[in-house]
């Protein structure tokens, strides 16, 4: 199968040593970068796949030949680089101390991309198995990948781990499938798992500045191999909401933007539903036989792929031996558990060095046990963080077995009350395409990390959002797990969005010392989001409108959260019918492809929530 393997450089350990340590010098790199020069040698290989394509495969080996090494391997569409011999990476591992206890660390660009030969397909579909010994896909470009390096990298255990976050989160999950027998413990982190529900589409809903932005240079076409990223549109105001608002209609993307020239932007516009294109891609269906041990990871800030963690744990728990599936959620934004030291995000503090714990006391030691045969660490089934306590907490299985049902209504006075019998009337707000909901307070390009955190008082005090909230904690209550919506709902058009919010409202004094809180007294936290694209209410394979003026009931789920709301404070759900540019503007006006909808389809719309005892709209939720 691997006939033929072409080493581009390879240097004697000498004169790599000699050259890299002075370039360290001349650099005057940091001390993580100074070391890893010091203590790795590094190699590139084209290693041939099944089919005859090379991948492009940079090794770092440890200098100390005293003991052989696990090898530690991330597969990525986003580039090995730098490219040379003599160049090295600043940082190899999730964190300095993998580095400084030593593994042999792998980095591939994977097919299509950068130095590697191939055609690239985003979220290829994963059904080699159906088409023959020669075909191929993400699982067996890994699977022969590793074939071979346990096979030629001297010095190596016979052990191999992956991770990644995001899109090398994606082929870390992926990795599992038919795995290699090598492959001994995998961390999927952040891993998209279907792109209809994860970075771009949320329940329908779409989101232009991540799509647009990403793919402005992702998507982007160049010949054969290459060594740097193509270069982007020139940005025309950093203010994402003005600048979105005057692109208009999303058709206007391709008009006045990529020209065609992004070929997955073009698939993706031609499949607005969750048709056959999707449904292939969703990598969540492959994963019922995974053999390595896993521990996944996640962020509940994440405002890219939040979807993505907690459906690929519930997934491989469900259809897995549920002993070596785990699970970690922290108080992060995308991929912050590998960046500084996760004790604050915008405006949230966390108290901790969170990140840092979660390195030294969940990651290193998982791949330490699994990879080197170290002790066990003895991971909970979840390892989870408590926002609004802030606190580490550790669970049998997620959601916890021991949590209680509750359910609020919504009543007048835009109240919450835990007696259908209270529960009367209805509220309505106006919807206007042309004066939509912000996303944030502040201004920026429309893909930002915190406003997942960000104070809500300056949506709250719209007359476009409606605002339920709670009488005020006696004690501590602990939601943990997602959040059932059951909501009644009409408009006078054929169409809308519903983006509901859950928030945390501050006391405008601390009930513990009596002192008003000047910096966050009666602040809106924003603890958890969520949309419909009302079209989707029944099925996202098969839209319809609303009829207008008709009462619908439209049930959908928030993500999970696991979050204190604290004595004193109060329970807030906000209900509006946009949030941009996050995501896209409904045009409230019924159109088969909404990237296809003209500028006449974009109309204002009232909308009504009902709560009364025939038509009751609630919130239902998990506590401990």
């Amino acid at each position: 199968m691997f006939q033929r393997i072409q080493i581009i450089v390879f240097s004697l350990l000498l004169i790599v040593c000699g050259s890299s340590i002075a370039f360290a010098k001349e650099q005057k790199l940091s001390p993580r970068a100074e070391y890893i020069i010091e203590n790795y040698s590094k190699y590139e290989y084209k290693i041939e796949m099944r089919d005859g394509v090379e991948l492009f495969t940079s090794v770092y080996v440890p200098h100390d030949k005293s003991k052989k090494y696990p090898m530690l391997m991330s597969r990525t569409p986003y580039r090995v680089a730098p490219y040379g011999s003599d160049k090295y990476k600043t940082s190899l591992g999730p964190d300095e101390q993998f580095e400084k206890q030593g593994f042999i660390f792998v980095f591939q660009d994977v097919r299509g991309k950068f130095m590697s030969q191939g055609e690239f397909v985003n979220m290829r579909p994963q059904d080699a198995h159906l088409r023959g010994s020669n075909a191929v896909d993400d699982a067996t470009d890994t699977y022969d990948t590793i074939e071979w390096l346990v096979n030629n990298i001297d010095g190596n255990n016979g052990k191999v781990g992956m991770w990644g976050t995001s899109y090398p989160g994606y082929y870390t999950s992926v990795a599992a499938i038919n795995s290699h027998k090598a492959l001994k413990a995998i961390s999927p982190q952040a891993p998209i798992a279907d792109w209809f529900f994860d970075d771009f589409h949320r329940n329908g809903a779409f989101v232009t500045p991540m799509a647009f932005i990403f793919f402005d240079s992702f998507d982007k076409q160049q010949e054969g191999t290459y060594a740097s990223w193509p270069k982007r549109m020139d940005s025309v105001t950093p203010d994402g909401y003005q600048f979105f608002k005057e692109l208009g209609p999303l058709s206007n993307v391709n008009k006045n933007y990529f020209n065609g020239t992004r070929p997955f932007w073009n698939e993706l516009t031609e499949h607005p539903n969750y048709d056959e294109y999707w449904q292939k891609r969703d990598v969540l269906q492959h994963l019922n036989k995974v053999k390595p041990a896993t521990l996944v990871v996640g962020g509940w800030y994440d405002t890219e792929d939040l979807y993505g963690p907690l459906q690929t744990y519930q997934t491989m728990s469900r259809k897995n031996k549920k002993d070596h599936i785990k699970l970690v959620m922290g108080p992060w934004s995308h991929g912050q558990w590998s960046r500084g030291t996760g004790d604050s995000l915008g405006e949230g503090k966390f108290g901790a060095k969170t990140s840092k714990w979660f390195q030294k006391n969940v990651l290193l030691p998982f791949f330490n046990h699994h990879l080197k045969d170290e002790k066990s660490p003895n991971l909970a089934q979840a390892t989870m963080f408590e926002t609004g306590s802030n606190r580490w907490r550790m669970f049998e299985q997620w959601p916890p077995k021991k949590a209680k049902n509750n359910t609020l209504y919504l009543s007048k006075n835009e109240t919450l009350v835990g007696n259908l019998d209270k529960v009367e009337g209805l509220s309505d707000y106006v919807s206007d395409p042309n004066k939509p909901v912000p996303h944030s307070a502040k201004i920026g390009r429309g893909w930002d990390k915190t406003y997942m955190i960000e104070d809500q008082r300056f949506t709250a005090r719209r007359p476009d959002v409606l605002v339920f909230e709670s009488q005020v904690m006696e004690d501590d209550m602990t939601i943990a797990g997602a959040i059932d919506l059951n909501l009644w709902f009409a408009t006078t058009q054929t169409a809308a969005d519903i983006v509901v919010k859950l928030v945390d409202v501050f006391p405008g004094k601390d009930v513990n010392n009596d002192k008003v809180d000047n910096e966050r007294g009666n602040r809106h936290e924003l603890v958890r989001w969520g949309v419909i694209r009302g079209r989707f209410r029944d099925s996202f394979s098969e839209p319809k409108p609303f009829v207008a003026n008709e009462p619908t009931k439209v049930h959908f789920e928030l993500y999970d959260v696991l979050h204190t709301i604290k004595r004193g404070h109060k329970l807030q759900i906000q209900i509006q019918s946009s949030m941009f540019p996050f995501l896209d503007i409904n045009p409230q006006k019924y159109v088969d492809n909404i990237f296809n909808a003209s500028e006449s389809d974009f109309v204002r719309a009232t909308h009504t929530v009902f709560h009364n005892q025939k038509l009751p709209s609630s919130i239902s939720f998990k506590t401990l």
